[in-house]
């Protein structure tokens, strides 16, 4: 494939842009190469600015569960903008989407609107330290949750450490008040919350967790640390801006039958554009800016635009069999590349999410886990798919998804490529 203007584009990108991208992993600094710049996207497909086209599995990182630009979107989105976009006021559809989502999850009582999962993230910390009136947030090693300053830390050398920054400009009082302590081990909880539990704010933990790898979590490591964080007086937060509206319309939280006390979203919830949300509790959301004291605001929270995107696709995963058909097809998917060689490449799967795992390592839980020769083997992978026309998210530790546009006759075409070149890659 011949790709002149992205090369091109990605030169003027560099001037414009640290890096010339607007978000780190695009710029292909993983896998090396050149990011390919997208100009258009239909159904599992994409086009890039030289013309090629792809099947699709990064999918926008996750949102587009429909796949690109589904008319029944489109249309509803076409209407609203033609009347205004954006008004700095209340509007019906803000309503719509909230009233959607509370009257069909039972894990949530009242919902903020917000602009990204990152910020939703950062208002669920500063609600649980206002709630509580405690300073400390215990997280999970192998989890992201968007470039919050207080949980841009990794792990130190024992079980249970205070945070280390991951980026300059985080200072040592911010990393300070971010206990981590490594994912699948109950031990490690235990001890936290026995040195720590009376100034524990929240724990926040992706339940599947997606940004490093899909590490498929025990629900009874899950319970173990509901149950932790309701004897100390913690708050339990779920970061559910992957698997929210993902692995079924209540995720995590309805998938494992497991109540936190707050949960944030992103990606689906916006049906294609920007839109964040946290929600949970309705004594605990009641403290949030203006009922209660807790400040947080944003001049395009609730865009109209936006809700009614979400809206629109948010009532069609609720259509019947919907979410079974994800994960039917994710499940075929899956299994037939398992064929392929199980001794050395795997690929888990949860719901429609899936990982690209070039390692005998089967339902890898933690980070420490993964196997660097894999990364590497991925990489190789990554240029050898870009040119057969399958599209993946630049890095080996980012999931894959399946939306509701890719049928099974783009699924036999992936798998025929995969057939093809894994036993190259792997010689």
């Amino acid at each position: 494939m011949k790709r002149t203007q992205s090369e091109r584009l990605f030169l003027k990108a560099r001037e414009y842009f640290p890096g010339g991208v607007n978000s780190p992993v695009r710029a292909f600094r993983s896998v090396g190469g050149t990011p390919v710049f997208m100009v258009r996207g239909k159904g599992p497909y994409v086009w890039d600015a030289d013309g090629n086209h792809y099947l699709d599995f990064c999918c926008s990182w996750g949102p587009l569960i429909s796949g690109h630009a589904p008319d029944f979107v489109v249309e509803e989105v076409k209407k609203r903008v033609e009347n205004g976009s954006t008004f700095g006021t209340p509007t019906i559809e803000e309503n719509q989407l909230a009233e959607l989502i509370l009257s069909n999850h039972r894990y949530i009582e009242k919902i903020r609107f917000v602009s990204s999962g990152t910020e939703a993230v950062m208002s669920a910390l500063r609600l649980a330290r206002g709630f509580t009136g405690r300073s400390k947030i215990l997280k999970f090693e192998g989890c992201y949750h968007g470039h919050v300053d207080a949980l841009l830390v990794k792990a130190g050398s024992g079980l249970v450490t205070f945070g280390q920054s991951t980026s300059a400009g985080i200072t040592n009082c911010i990393a300070q008040d971010t206990i981590v302590v490594p994912l699948n081990s109950d031990d490690a909880l235990r001890q936290a919350f026995e040195l720590y539990g009376k100034e524990i704010a929240a724990a926040i933990i992706e339940p599947v967790p997606a940004n490093n790898a899909l590490l498929i979590q025990r629900k009874e490591y899950l319970q173990l640390l509901r149950k932790l964080c309701s004897a100390n007086g913690a708050l339990l937060i779920f970061d559910e801006v992957i698997s929210g509206f993902r692995v079924g319309f209540e995720g995590a939280a309805g998938y494992y039958d497991i109540h936190p006390d707050l949960v944030t979203y992103g990606k689906v919830i916006g049906g294609g554009f920007p839109v964040g949300a946290y929600a949970g509790k309705r004594e605990i959301m009641d403290q949030v800016s203006p009922l209660g004291p807790v400040y947080q605001a944003g001049t395009l929270s609730g865009n109209p635009v936006a809700m009614i995107a979400g809206y629109t696709q948010l009532k069609h995963c609720l259509s019947p069999g919907f979410y079974q058909k994800l994960e039917e097809k994710t499940r075929y998917f899956s299994e037939a590349l398992n064929d392929i060689n199980p001794e050395q490449f795997n690929v888990s799967f949860m719901g429609s999410i899936f990982w690209l795992n070039f390692s005998s390592e089967k339902n890898i839980a933690s980070p420490d886990k993964i196997k660097s020769d894999g990364v590497e083997k991925f990489n190789r992978a990554y240029h050898r798919l870009l040119e057969h026309g399958i599209y993946f998210g630049p890095s080996a530790y980012e999931v894959g998804f399946i939306s509701e546009a890719h049928e099974l006759e783009h699924l036999d075409f992936a798998i025929s490529v995969f057939k093809k070149i894994i036993p190259e890659i792997l010689k």
